[in-house]
């Protein structure tokens, strides 16, 4: 690697922070007000450069969501030269077609992939930070307070190592750590014991999923190659979602729907 891509080599190596994708998220929020503030305070030939960049910009949107608008689009059909004469009440008419913009076969199929994976829970209550995160201080005077304490049932994968206790940041219970799920299959009817794979998604924050925090709503990754499910091609499934339908660290265990 060449010796100035040192951050490239950090994240690598360490991986980036828990509240990097909210951090990014917030900084392109506010990056529409800090453009606006530098275009009304900026003057000359800055100036000039700036609103031909803004204008370029503007054009290039105003062009994508006329691609992507719905909208009929007239065509003239493709047909061969038709032999003989053609009557006089049609020398003048050119025979046209309608055709759907692409963008309407787009949107559909997202409307089928919606539907597809339409989740049992749709709507369930956001967890907060402080409900998650107990804090924990440490030192000999407790002024080191920046350590937390997960008080959610976690997931944390084969061959998980604990950080030396100085440098974790996030510490996750043994008793609170669950490898098994009780998956319901909405068609057969049937409850079946599987293994977790991994945590897919935490609808309360992306940083809970990075952790593998599961609670009520979280879609989680099981393993069902022992119900012997098997695609159209004729190979066996081995990974499924499900969402959780019950609160975990209440129960004692976890309850799962398969998304089928």
């Amino acid at each position: 690697m060449p010796q100035n891509e040192y951050i490239e080599k950090a994240i690598k190596t360490h991986g980036r922070q828990f509240d990097h994708a909210e951090r990014t998220r917030k900084r392109e929020a506010r990056s529409v007000h800090k453009k606006s503030q530098v275009a009304q305070k900026i003057h000359g030939f800055k100036a000039k450069l700036l609103n031909k960049k803004r204008h370029n910009e503007k054009i290039q949107m105003k062009k994508t969501i006329k691609m992507h608008e719905e909208r009929n689009n007239k065509h003239k059909a493709e047909q061969p030269v038709q032999e003989g004469a053609v009557p006089t009440y049609l020398l003048d008419r050119e025979n046209q077609s309608r055709a759907k913009v692409l963008s309407n076969m787009i949107k559909q199929k997202r409307k089928e992939k919606a539907g597809k994976w339409q989740v049992p829970l749709p709507k369930v209550r956001g967890m907060d930070e402080a409900e998650v995160f107990k804090v924990q201080t440490s030192g000999k005077r407790n002024h080191k307070s920046w350590k937390r304490v997960v008080t959610k049932a976690t997931f944390v994968g084969e061959g998980f190592t604990r950080k030396p206790p100085k440098y974790e940041r996030f510490i996750r219970p043994m008793a609170l750590r669950y490898k098994k799920a009780h998956v319901t299959h909405p068609e057969l009817g049937a409850t079946f014991c599987l293994p977790i794979l991994g945590v897919k998604k935490n609808p309360s924050s992306p940083m809970f999923t990075q952790l593998g925090v599961m609670t009520k709503g979280t879609v989680i990754e099981v393993n069902v190659s022992e119900l012997g499910l098997v695609t159209q091609a004729g190979k066996v499934v081995w990974g499924k979602y499900a969402q959780i339908t019950n609160n975990p660290e209440n129960d004692g265990c976890i309850n799962a729907v398969l998304l089928v």
